[in-house]
């Protein structure tokens, strides 16, 4: 009988230096194929949409729930607490980016 071995991938935290790791989030999130969700969001379902259509919004909201799950295990409770909308990867992403760049100002 095979043995499985299930290793979970390590997350980087975030250390206060957001452009690299940023750099190096996004590369992992590519690598777990979650980039695209991050970057565009999860499309909206359309009125009268076929079954298949269904399924695959459903899909990428598995794949954005995975994918929010790498950020919110990178990101350290202080911080994340001072997002507000932590409903999608995206909204993570984007307010973390937003947050950063005020804070830089």
């Amino acid at each position: 009988m095979a043995k499985s071995s299930s290793v979970q991938p390590t997350v980087l935290k975030f250390d206060g230096h957001y452009d690299h790791w940023a750099m190096l989030m996004e590369n992992f999130l590519r690598s777990k194929e979650y980039w695209g969700l991050v970057e565009n969001g999860i499309p909206a379902a359309a009125e009268g949409q076929a079954n298949a259509q269904r399924k695959t919004i459903e899909d990428q909201k598995l794949k954005d729930l995975k994918a929010k799950n790498y950020l919110f295990q990178a990101i350290d409770r202080s911080v994340l607490e001072t997002i507000l909308n932590k409903d999608t990867a995206k909204n993570i992403w984007d307010s973390l980016k937003q947050k950063i760049k005020v804070q830089h100002e």
